[in-house]
């Protein structure tokens, strides 16, 4: 049907005609209430969107000398998170004299990455920024 027939039609019954796929050969139209197919659109949208699960970056921090106890609470913590489905920044602040004995940080960090390897995997290697040497653990995907 051509176009002009097809806005004629559109107008004879009060609707709109509404170009549904324009990269087809030819171009796909139907005709429908406009502001009907808008509220539709909007709802599935909305649909959609209730559906994501918005994922986020936790963060958790130690220190070069954080005790052992300690510890094993923040991979407890880290454990829930990755477990929730979110990312999870592990931080390694330095005062002071620590700054000369950075790879015991990195000790730490991975001390992290190897407790939480059931759940979770590196995603970002150690890096160092200022006083901070951080690293992420995104969780493992579930196949």
């Amino acid at each position: 049907m051509s176009s002009r027939d097809a806005f004629t039609k559109a107008r004879e019954l009060g609707l709109d005609l509404i170009e549904v796929a324009p990269t087809a050969d030819p171009p796909v139209c139907r005709i429908m209430d406009f502001g009907k197919f808008k509220y539709e659109k909007r709802k599935r949208e909305r649909e959609s969107q209730k559906n994501q699960t918005k994922r986020e970056l936790k963060s958790i921090r130690i220190r070069p000398r954080t005790d052992d106890h300690d510890f094993d609470t923040k991979v407890r913590t880290a454990t829930k998170f990755l477990e929730a489905g979110d990312k999870v920044r592990v931080t390694c602040m330095f005062r002071g004299r620590e700054m000369a004995h950075r790879e015991l940080g990195e000790e730490q960090l991975m001390n992290m990455v190897k407790a939480l390897e059931e759940v979770g995997q590196l995603e970002m290697r150690p890096n160092m920024q200022g006083r901070t040497m951080s690293i992420v653990i995104s969780p493992k995907s579930s196949r």
